[in-house]
C-alpha cells in the first residue's frame, strides 16, 4: 500500500440537523480500502486452457480479464487442448512463462495448477508411466464358501498383493458376528477352514490391488470412460508424490523460479481421490504396509471385515479407519506439497475431495472449498440442508482456527439450474453472498474458458461465468464487490460466544441451520482442536484469537474419549454445553449438560445461556448476519438469502456512529440509527439479493442513541403504468419479437439467444425535483440495460429490476430504451426459457 493510501486524515462535515453543526472524525483509510480495496483481494478465476493455444490471444484475453478489474487467474489445463501441444512439454511451458511474463508486467497474481486436468496427483499419468506400482491402489473383500480351499491362483490377479485372509460367521448377508473373526494363514497356495459349528461361516480374503481408476485428462481420448484416461496416482505412496513433484513442481520452477513469491503466489491442488475415477467397484483407499497404520489405530486384523460388513462395532471400526486413511493422506501427499510450496516462497492451496473434509485443511496455507453441481443454491433448502451446505464455514472456520489469513472457495462450477448455461446473474449473486456471510475471503470463479468454440469445449463443464456470457460487459461492478467483500473478510474476527462441535470429517447441519435462521453467528471446532490446542478455563474455549463461552454439539454419542474429557473440562469450568440428543444416548456420555431432543430448540436453549449478539425486529428466516471487528471498527453484514425483500430493525450490542456501507457502489451514508439502552438499533431494508454492511466507529460522533438522520424507507408516490405502445428491435433475429413477453413464446424464436431493445415513450407533466423516479420493469430475463432520451440510466440483472431514472427525465415527452439479453443456454443448450422484457413496467415518484 503506498504513502497516500496509509496517510490518515480527518474530515470535517457539517450536518445541519435540527439547526445544530456536528463534527464527525471518519478514519478515511479504512473507508478508502473499503471503496476501492488493493488488488490482492482479486477473484482468481480458473482460466480454462481448452483449445489450441495461442500467445497472441492469451495476452488478449489477460487484458481483458485487467480491463474489468480481474487481476488474477489460475492457469488451468482443460480438455481440448490439442496433442500439438503435450501436456509440460516444451511448447506448453512457453505459453505457460508467456502468460506468467504478462501477469507480472501488469501485476496480476498467478496461481499453477498442479494437474493437467483433474483430480490431482497424477500428471496427466505421468506419475504410472514406467512406475506401474505407482497406481492408485484399493483393498477388496473376496467371500467364498468354506467347502472347499480356495486357491490364491485364482483369487488373486496380477499385481494384487494378499493382505489378510480370515474365516467369519455371517449373521445376515451383509452383517456378521465381529467376534468370531479368526485369522487363517494361506498353506499350499491355497486357504482352507474347518468351521467350528453349523453356522453361516465363510471364508474372506482382503486384496490389495490396482484400483483402475483414472483421472480426466486434456487431450482428445483422455476423458471419463475413454481409452486413453489417464491412469490415477497412489495419493498414500510418498514415492509416487515425489515423482509427481518432480514432473510437475519443478517443471514449473525450472521456467518461472524468478516469478515465484511474486507473480506465482500459490500452487492449487484439486479434490484429489484415492482411488481415481471409474475406480473397480467395492475398494476402499489401501496401499502397501497400510495394515500397520490400521494396526495403530487401535485396530485389528479380525476387524478389516466390518469395512464391509454390519455388525455393532462397524461404525467405530470404518471411523478408525477413515482417520488412519487421512493421516496416511495428509502424510503421504498433502504435506510434501505444502513444504515444497513453502521451501519456494509459495502458498499451498486448493480444496480436498470432499464439502466437510475439515480436517484435511491442516497443510493449506489456504485452506479452500468447492461449491459446484448446484448441491447449494437459493431453492429447495439448499442453503442450510445437507453437508454441503456446511462448505463455505468447512475453509472458513478451518483458516479461523488455524491462523491462516485467507480462504478460497472455488464456485459457481456447473451451478446453473439442469447443469448446463443457464446460471444467471441473479445467481452468481445469491452464490458471492452465500460464501462472504459465512466468512469466505478469496474467490475462484469456475471457470473462464478460453474457447467455447464446439460442444467439446462449451459442453464441458458450463457455464463459462466470465468472458464468453452475457454480463461480461457489466462485469465490473461484480469485480468491485468482490473485492470489497473479501477486504472486509480478510484480518477480521466475527464476533461470536458460539462454537459447534465437528470432526474431521463431519460438519453438523441439522443444529446449525436454525442458528443461520435466528441470525445466531457460530464457527465449526474440531473435536481434535479441541481436545489438543485450544486453552480451556473460567468457563471459556479459547483457540486462534476467538473465545467461546458455549459449546453446541450435535449427537453426543460418536466422540473420541479425548473430546468427552475437553468437553467435561469446559463446562465444569463454567462454560455452557448444549447437546442435540436425538437418540438419548448423550445423557449418559454428557452427564450435566443441556440437552434438546430437537434442533429447533437450539435457540430456546442459547437464549438462556448467552445475549444474542445479532437480533432482528421483526425475525426473518433469509436473513444470515455476521459482526465483525476489523482494524478496531465494527462491521455488521446482512445478506437476504429469500426470495422476498425485508423492512426492519437490527440491534447490536456495539455503540457507535454507524454507517451505511454499499459494498456493490462503494457508497456510503449514515444509517438510520435509533435510540437504544446499550449499543445500536438500526434501520434495515434488504431486497431480494442484497446485501448490506453497516460500519460502527465505536470512537465516532454521533453515538447510537443522538438518533441520526438516516436514507428511510421511501414512501411511495404517484404510479405511471406502461403497458402500451412498446416496439421491440432484434434484427438479427430470425422473427419478430413484437413486444412485452417472452419471446420464445414466438414461432421461430423457440432457442434464440441474443438481446432485443425495447423502446417506449412516456411524458411527465411534473418531474419532481428532488424527488427519485424509480423505473420498476417487472419481470425481465435477464440482463436489461436502460437508457432515458438517450442516456445509460443504469443496468439491473436481477429482481427487482427497479433504476432511479430521475438524473435523465425531463419535463414533458421522454423516451425510454430497455436492451434485454436473455440466457446463452437457449442456444448453447437447446433450452427455451423465458426471455426478454416482460412487465409489467412501472415509474413511481418516490419521496426521499
Amino acid at each position: 500500500m503506498g504513502e497516500r493510501e496509509v496517510e490518515q486524515t480527518l474530515e470535517r462535515t457539517i450536518d445541519r440537523t435540527a439547526g445544530q453543526e456536528k463534527i464527525q472524525t471518519i478514519d478515511r483509510t479504512f473507508e478508502r480500502q473499503f471503496i476501492t480495496p488493493s488488488d490482492e483481494y482479486t477473484p482468481i478465476p480458473f482460466w480454462f486452457w481448452n483449445d489450441a493455444l495461442d500467445e497472441v490471444e492469451l495476452l488478449g484475453q489477460i487484458g481483458s480479464f485487467a480491463e474489468k478489474g480481474v487481476m488474477g487467474f489460475v492457469i488451468h489445463p482443460r480438455m481440448g487442448i490439442p496433442e500439438e501441444i503435450p501436456y509440460l512439454s516444451d511448447r506448453f511451458m512457453d505459453l505457460v512463462e508467456a502468460a506468467v511474463r504478462e501477469a507480472s508486467r501488469r501485476g496480476m497474481t498467478v496461481f499453477l495448477y498442479d494437474e493437467a486436468m483433474y483430480p490431482s496427483g497424477s500428471a496427466n499419468g505421468l506419475v504410472v508411466e514406467g512406475n506401474p506400482e505407482f497406481a492408485s491402489r484399493g483393498l477388496k473383500m473376496a467371500e467364498f464358501d468354506c467347502n472347499e480351499p480356495v486357491l490364491l491362483a485364482s483369487a488373486l490377479e496380477r499385481g494384487d498383493t494378499l493382505v489378510s485372509a480370515q474365516a467369519i460367521r455371517k449373521t445376515g448377508e451383509k452383517a456378521a458376528d465381529p467376534d468370531s473373526a479368526v485369522v487363517v494363514q494361506p498353506a499350499g497356495g491355497a486357504v482352507s477352514f474347518e468351521p467350528p459349528d453349523s453356522g453361516r461361516w465363510s471364508i474372506v480374503l482382503f486384496i490389495e490391488t490396482n484400483s483402475r481408476g483414472t483421472i480426466r485428462g486434456i487431450h482428445a481420448g483422455e476423458d471419463d470412460g475413454q481409452p486413453d484416461a489417464p491412469a490415477a496416482a497412489d495419493l498414500l505412496n510418498p514415492a509416487a508424490t515425489a515423482k509427481f513433484i518432480r514432473i510437475t513442481h519443478e517443471r514449473y520452477y525450472g521456467r518461472l523460479a524468478r516469478y515465484f513469491g511474486n507473480t506465482v503466489q500459490a500452487f492449487f491442488t484439486d479434490e484429489p481421490d484415492m482411488l481415481g475415477r471409474r475406480h473397480k467397484k467395492g475398494l476402499v483407499p489401501w496401499t502397501g504396509s497400510f495394515l500397520d497404520l490400521f494396526l495403530e489405530e487401535g485396530l485389528r486384523e479380525t476387524d478389516l471385515p466390518l469395512l464391509w460388513l454390519e455388525a455393532e462395532t462397524s461404525g467405530d471400526v470404518r471411523a478408525k479407519y477413515r482417520r488412519a486413511v487421512r493421516k496416511r493422506l495428509s502424510f503421504a501427499y498433502y504435506e510434501p506439497l505444502a513444504d515444497w510450496c513453502t521451501r519456494h516462497g509459495i502458498a499451498f492451496t486448493g480444496h480436498p475431495a470432499a464439502s466437510d473434509d475439515i480436517g484435511l485443511q491442516d497443510h493449506f496455507h489456504i485452506p479452500g472449498q468447492d461449491v459446484v453441481w448446484r448441491w447449494v443454491g437459493p431453492e429447495d433448502g439448499l442453503a442450510l440442508e445437507g453437508r454441503h451446505s456446511t462448505m463455505a464455514k468447512c475453509s472458513s472456520d478451518a483458516a479461523r482456527h488455524r491462523g491462516r489469513r485467507r480462504n478460497l472457495n472455488e464456485v459457481l462450477g456447473v451451478c446453473g439450474k439442469g447443469n448446463g448455461w443457464a446460471l444467471t446473474a441473479d445467481d452468481m449473486k445469491w452464490y458471492l453472498d452465500w460464501l462472504f456471510v459465512r466468512g469466505v475471503n478469496m474467490l475462484v470463479p469456475h471457470a473462464f474458458y478460453y474457447s467455447v468454440g464446439g460442444p467439446l469445449r462449451y459442453k464441458e463443464r458450463p457455464p463459462d461465468v466470465g468472458p464468453n456470457n452475457i454480463w461480461w460487459p457489466h462485469y465490473k461492478p461484480f469485480v468491485d464487490y468482490m473485492k470489497r467483500m473479501c477486504w472486509l473478510m480478510t484480518d477480521s474476527r466475527n464476533v461470536t460466544p458460539v462454537a459447534v462441535l465437528c470432526r474431521e470429517d463431519w460438519l453438523p447441519w441439522k443444529i446449525v441451520k436454525p442458528l443461520y435462521e435466528h441470525q445466531i453467528e457460530f464457527n465449526y471446532l474440531e473435536e481434535r482442536l479441541l481436545s489438543g490446542i485450544a486453552d480451556i478455563r473460567n468457563g471459556a474455549i479459547r483457540i486462534a484469537g476467538q473465545t467461546y463461552t458455549v459449546l453446541a454439539v450435535e449427537n453426543g454419542g460418536v466422540w473420541e474419549q479425548e473430546t468427552y474429557e475437553a468437553v467435561n473440562r469446559f463446562r465444569d469450568s463454567g462454560g455452557t454445553v448444549i447437546v442435540l440428543d436425538e437418540a438419548g444416548e448423550a445423557s449418559r456420555l454428557l452427564p450435566f449438560t443441556r440437552h434438546i431432543a430437537e434442533a429447533e430448540h437450539i435457540v430456546a436453549a442459547l437464549d438462556e445461556s448467552t445475549p444474542r449478539v445479532v437480533r432482528m425486529h421483526p425475525p426473518s428466516a433469509d436473513i444470515r448476519a455476521s459482526l465483525l471487528v476489523k482494524e478496531g471498527q465494527h462491521v455488521l453484514v446482512l445478506v437476504n438469502e429469500g426470495e422476498g425483500g425485508y423492512e426492519g430493525r437490527v440491534t447490536v450490542p456495539v455503540s457507535g456512529r454507524v454507517e451505511l456501507w454499499n459494498a456493490w457502489s462503494g457508497e456510503i451514508h449514515p444509517a438510520d440509527t435509533r435510540r437504544a439502552e446499550a449499543g445500536s438499533d438500526i434501520g434495515v431494508v434488504l431486497e431480494r439479493r442484497q446485501s448490506v454492511v453497516y460500519r460502527i466507529d465505536p470512537d465516532g460522533v454521533g453515538q447510537a442513541g443522538e438518533d441520526d438522520a438516516g436514507p428511510a424507507p421511501a414512501a411511495s408516490g404517484r404510479e405511471l403504468l406502461l403497458t402500451e405502445g412498446w416496439r421491440a428491435e432484434a434484427p438479427d433475429f430470425p422473427g419478430d419479437v413484437a413486444g412485452l413477453g417472452s419471446w420464445t413464446e414466438r414461432p421461430g424464436l423457440e432457442h434464440i439467444s441474443g438481446t432485443a431493445v425495447y423502446r417506449c415513450s412516456f411524458g411527465l407533466d411534473e418531474p419532481g425535483a428532488g424527488k427519485r423516479l424509480l423505473l420498476n420493469l417487472g419481470e425481465v430475463h435477464e440482463i436489461a440495460e436502460v437508457r432515458v432520451n438517450g442516456q445509460a440510466a443504469g443496468v439491473a440483472m436481477w429482481a427487482p429490476y427497479v433504476i432511479d431514472i430521475r438524473p435523465y427525465v425531463r419535463q414533458g415527452a421522454n423516451e425510454l430504451a430497455v436492451a434485454v439479453t436473455n440466457s446463452l443456454a437457449n442456444r448453447l443448450d437447446g433450452e427455451s426459457l423465458p426471455s426478454g422484457l416482460i412487465g409489467p413496467i412501472t415509474i413511481t415518484v418516490a419521496n426521499s
